[in-house]
């Protein structure tokens, strides 16, 4: 009678133990610091890294303090310390091996973190000491949490004078020993990336993934292996190491690579395009192999291929920076990323969230209860204001060449189409680019996986208008000045030694006007000295020089110079017209010019699809609007007039205003194998125009093929196809 008095005594101490925090707080963080176990009020124990204590059978003498150690070396993944702590019946029961590998194979399955243990209740029996306690954890699917009890009998051997009575329901409660937690994942269909016209820039396709059946292979496949590798472009060690892995059976289907799908309409004669006959006569090939199947299978495709790879960007294969960089985001070893680009640009958007379950399976695969669960949910369309057929035509026709061109409507702001090339093919990622490949794409001098129209670029003569613009502004220049004939090449004074700026055409009376229409070199030299390089500068700066641009796409920021700084008169003169230390961004020199279509403010670009168009300007003002219609007349006329430097864009029934711009990208003055950069902006001077656009184009080594004149006749065959294209 008085044991069992002093029994429920004991029980209830027990159970009114409660962590108190204030005067004991100084005792209490040396308990933590040496027993490694955070104690939260209400004994909520949140489960972190715990430092083994060099004497535990003195430290951890209580049945209480185990648990909070079995469950830190949970939370540590030291599944084999966790073994060491069970009573001698349960080792008895499973080995240590099965123990390490069940515990192992559940917790890391679910991915469980951030592991709390609350415990409610202690209660000593004659079979040990029973607790009662809550565990709550955050899985892959969602939050866990549940009521559970452990017993601990007293130990007479170990290291613990407790050890712990373990069972398969101690990891949930609901589970038997031959039962499995099964991690189920409903994966969320990517979003499509969309021209303004709903065509498909990114989204669902069909390709074939090639596999083999190992039961239906020769006995001796060496030979049908090496001859697969050559037809697929990879290694027959990789082909290997796939049909030995453990999961393989005779009759599995093991894929080896995804190639790009014969469709039924291209195994018709008519379609004989080169690579159609490729196609053809890799499926016939491959067929050829005993054990050889082909299956359907769902990618990510680009339809427009390399017309678009710069702006559409591709998706990856996860690796494990990217794991580590996006914890807790949903991703997987398996799952894919978008790598630059739109994919990249908005891969929060476009991913959506994969649908998981948790759930305990008896062993006929029965369920029996879902412990967590996450509904999918499909990742969003991206509708961008892309026009596919203008992209596709501004590629084709520099597709050769180095080059990019913006296109945008000057009224709106929406950009109609990004290219740069040459260019790669955002598919070949999606099908697993080869080495080889990969290394020519690397190693090509023309560098295609250099995206063009992010950079920043010397813009040579395009620049004028932009001089002309601050020179009005600052009163520095008078459009009706006559500058004088000096040739084809001036310098200030004899200060200048052996430098001369010089120009390709002479005119008269040289003013503002003409020297825009014969794109005059001298004339902007002589206006930015006028000007002064504080307010050359001061005029930049508010034209977004050296700030960001605000685009949705991250670009170069334009400079006028390397540091700053304007250092010399000769460095002032050439910045005049586009050369020096002046570099700018193709996207950002294309939103000044739509300040000329629109009596002065610049309209902000922008790529994300409206409903409901409502221009947004950027810089308010940006030239006065007396100012900007002078130039955008003198741009008219660079078109129209037979004298005007791009008069071979010139249309009898649209009015467009434009500028060409050559500039010398070359080491010194007196330098003889320097390339050059032909430039080309024009837009529809009217607002009212039923097909309004305006482009933007640099291109690459121009110099003995028409220098400027090389990419205005080029911009003159898209703008043709666009004004003759239905509405």
């Amino acid at each position: 009678m008085e044991v069992n008095m002093q029994r429920r005594g004991r029980n209830r101490k027990r159970r009114s133990i409660k962590v108190i925090i204030g005067i004991f707080s100084t005792l209490l963080f040396f308990v933590i610091v040496v027993m490694g176990i955070s104690l939260i009020e209400n004994k909520v124990v949140k489960i972190e890294n715990q430092k083994e204590s060099k004497n535990p059978e003195e430290l951890l003498k209580s049945p209480e303090e185990l648990l909070k150690l079995y469950y830190a070396h949970i939370a540590d993944k030291k599944y084999e310390e966790m073994y060491g702590m069970l009573n001698e019946q349960s080792r008895e029961s499973i080995t240590k091996e099965a123990f390490v590998l069940r515990n192992q194979n559940i917790y890391e399955g679910i991915e469980a973190t951030d592991i709390q243990l609350v415990i409610n209740e202690i209660t000593d029996t004659d079979g040990g000491t029973v607790i009662s306690y809550k565990v709550t954890m955050n899985t892959l699917a969602d939050k866990i949490s549940f009521l559970n009890q452990s017993v601990f009998e007293p130990c007479k051997e170990g290291i613990y004078p407790y050890g712990l009575v373990w069972h398969d329901s101690m990891i949930i409660p609901e589970l038997a020993a031959t039962d499995k937690v099964r991690v189920s994942e409903q994966v969320a269909k990517r979003g499509d990336i969309l021209d303004r016209n709903g065509e498909i820039l990114a989204g669902m396709g069909t390709a074939s993934t090639v596999g083999l059946v190992p039961g239906k292979m020769n006995e001796n496949y060496s030979d049908d292996i090496n001859k697969l590798a050559e037809l697929l472009n990879i290694s027959a060690e990789s082909i290997e190491k796939k049909l030995n892995a453990k999961w393989v059976k005779e009759d599995s289907f093991v894929p080896i690579k995804t190639i790009k799908k014969l469709t039924e309409l291209e195994q018709m004669h008519e379609y004989l395009s080169e690579e159609t006959m490729g196609k053809q006569e890799l499926q016939a090939a491959l067929l050829t192999i005993p054990g050889i199947m082909l299956t359907d299978t769902e990618i990510r495709e680009y339809p427009l291929g390399p017309a678009a790879s710069h702006l559409t960007g591709y998706l990856q294969k996860v690796t494990a920076e990217d794991l580590e960089k996006h914890q807790g985001e949903g991703y997987s070893k398996n799952s894919m990323i978008g790598r630059s680009g739109i994919e990249s640009l908005y891969e929060k958007e476009l991913k959506g969230e994969n649908g998981r379950e948790i759930a305990i399976v008896d062993a006929e695969g029965n369920k029996k209860v879902i412990l967590a669960s996450v509904l999918k949910i499909d990742g969003k369309d991206i509708r961008l204001t892309i026009d596919s057929e203008l992209q596709r035509q501004l590629y084709e026709n520099y597709s050769e060449d180095k080059s990019c061109s913006i296109a945008m409507n000057p009224y709106t702001g929406e950009v109609l189409a990004l290219v740069s090339t040459p260019s790669f093919d955002s598919n070949d990622f999606i099908y697993g680019m080869s080495e080889q490949l990969w290394k020519d794409l690397n190693e090509d001098s023309r560098n295609p996986l250099y995206n063009r129209f992010r950079q920043k670029v010397c813009p040579g003569s395009s620049f004028k208008p932009i001089i002309a613009a601050i020179g009005l502004e600052t009163g520095d220049i008078d459009p009706y000045e006559d500058y004088g004939n000096h040739g084809l090449s001036w310098q200030k004074d004899s200060s200048w030694g052996n430098y001369y700026v010089t120009t390709l055409h002479v005119h008269e009376p040289v003013t503002l006007e003409n020297a825009i229409i014969c794109s005059d070199n001298i004339y902007f030299a002589k206006a930015a000295l006028k000007i002064g390089k504080e307010k050359l500068k001061e005029g930049l700066n508010r034209l977004g020089f050296n700030s960001k641009i605000p685009f949705e796409i991250s670009v170069a920021e334009s400079q006028y110079s390397n540091n700053g700084e304007i250092e010399s008169e000769i460095q002032l003169a050439d910045s005049g017209y586009g050369q020096g230390q002046v570099l700018v961004n193709p996207i950002h020199l294309a939103a000044l010019y739509t300040g000329f279509a629109n009596a002065g403010n610049v309209i902000k670009p922008y790529l994300l699809y409206k409903d409901q168009i409502q221009p947004e300007i950027w810089i308010k003002e940006a030239y006065a609007s007396e100012y900007a219609n002078q130039i955008k007349a003198a741009m008219e006329q660079v078109v129209s007039s037979p004298y005007g430097t791009g008069h071979s864009a010139y249309f009898e029934d649209i009015v467009l205003a434009g500028k060409t711009g050559t500039a010398e990208i070359k080491q010194s003055k007196a330098d003889q194998n320097g390339t050059e950069l032909g430039w080309f902006g024009v837009f529809t001077s009217n607002p009212n125009s039923s097909k309004p656009i305006l482009i933007m184009t640099m291109a690459e080594d121009v110099k003995g093929r028409g220098g400027s004149g090389y990419v205005v006749k080029k911009d003159k065959q898209v703008l043709d196809a666009w004004f003759s294209s239905s509405e």
